[in-house]
């Protein structure tokens, strides 16, 4: 399911936003939409990616601490 969400939104962007057939007046979406939907999908993309984590944790040992 997460897949068909990705896909209705490439789908939505790629469409444009308005049309008028005779007057031939085409809208792109607006930018600001645009950016919040790449952002959206880059995020999603990225939690899907194995071995990848959002946060690393590690344990600092200060030299000569034993």
């Amino acid at each position: 399911m997460p897949d068909d969400t990705a896909a209705i939104i490439e789908n939505a962007l790629a469409a444009p936003r308005k049309v008028k057939a005779d007057g031939v007046e085409v809208e792109q979406h607006p930018l600001p939409d645009q950016i919040a939907a790449a952002t959206y999908l880059n995020g999603k993309a990225a939690t899907r990616k194995r071995g990848t984590l959002g946060v690393k944790f590690s344990k600092l040992v200060p030299p000569g601490g034993d």
